[in-house]
């Protein structure tokens, strides 16, 4: 096996991938997870809102995602503004998830944390720009 790409789920240590996302309002938070549960298998069923908590400090919502089966491509989401997620989990697993997410936002990549077994990588996610289709007002 030249490719961890090319590699299947069984042959990897963990199909599981831990999320957080922080720094946005419960309604961000909420289209994240919802993209996750529509192309993986998640911790958090689909109308689990997450709830912002009184007090100092940022709030952190998690999740676990097992991207060791795809579900379905899921629609782009609008996000009122950037949101940054953590991922944690194996290599496979940790591109798997990344690559789901492109399908409903924007996704750069604002740094990574190589172990021997896993990787750590901090996303900002943003709404995906539309194309303009010709004849558009």
């Amino acid at each position: 096996m030249n490719s961890d790409e090319q590699a299947s789920p069984a042959e990897h240590a963990s199909a599981d991938v831990v999320v957080e996302v922080e720094g946005c309002k419960a309604a961000d938070a909420h289209a994240v997870f919802r993209v996750l549960h529509t192309a993986f298998r998640s911790d958090r069923a689909p109308d689990d809102v997450p709830q912002e908590t009184a007090g100092p400090g940022t709030t952190v919502w998690t999740s676990t995602v097992d991207v060791s089966e795809r579900g379905t491509t899921p629609e782009p989401r609008r996000l009122s503004s950037p949101v940054t997620v953590s991922l944690q989990g194996g290599y496979w697993a940790v591109d798997q998830l990344c690559a789901g997410l492109k399908s409903a936002f924007v996704v750069h990549l604002l740094g990574t944390a190589a172990g021997d077994q896993e990787k750590e990588v901090e996303l900002r996610l943003e709404t995906l720009r539309q194309p303009v289709t010709k004849g558009a007002p």
